[in-house]
């Protein structure tokens, strides 16, 4: 068991980092279709660029969510005794190693 979940770590990390992708993409698309939506409504060709900045905005905000939930994990990491400067290796720490 142990060793299976390194392995699905790894495909957890992927499909994170393919949502992250995806969301940008679709936040910018639904922004395009709110501009069109208002290009149709009102009849001016402006407005569908209010619909593309809302998407662009959106699909910043996603990224920076994003990083504010990579950036809490690495801070919780930090705290992490195991991780510290100066930390002394064990021979028990080594085998732990190896399963990597």
């Amino acid at each position: 068991m142990s060793q299976e979940e390194p392995k699905l770590k790894k495909v957890v990390d992927a499909a994170d980092g393919l949502s992250l992708g995806i969301s940008i993409v679709v936040a910018i698309l639904i922004g395009i279709a709110i501009g069109i939506g208002l290009k149709k409504l009102t009849g001016a060709t402006w407005t569908l660029w209010i619909g593309v900045v809302i998407g662009i905005g959106a699909a910043v905000n996603n990224v920076y969510i994003a990083y504010r939930k990579q950036k809490r994990s690495l801070d919780e990491l930090a705290k992490d005794p195991r991780y510290r400067p100066g930390r002394e290796i064990k021979a028990d720490d080594e085998d732990d190693d190896e399963r990597y």
